[in-house]
């Protein structure tokens, strides 16, 4: 795979690896692509969440008018 990045993320990764945290190009790479996998995972688990949570929401049923003159009785009954 030849890759281009331009010469923002061409320097990036010269800084990368003259800090000596990184051996190569392709280390910082893989770095990058490790994370960017695991932002993507998340975003998965979280859209498949919202969609479990919206489906929930549907199953139970229409909305009913809330009556407010009962619950504001109910709650000073409370008090």
């Amino acid at each position: 795979m030849n890759v281009h990045l331009g010469q923002t993320f061409d320097n990036f990764v010269a800084e990368l690896i003259a800090t000596g945290l990184y051996q190569s190009q392709s280390e910082v790479i893989r770095e990058g692509l490790r994370l960017l996998k695991e932002k993507e995972d998340l975003r998965k688990a979280k859209l498949a969440e919202l969609r479990r949570e919206i489906q929930l929401g549907l199953d139970s049923g229409a909305a009913e008018p809330l009556d407010m003159e009962a619950i504001i009785s109910e709650a000073a009954r409370e008090i």
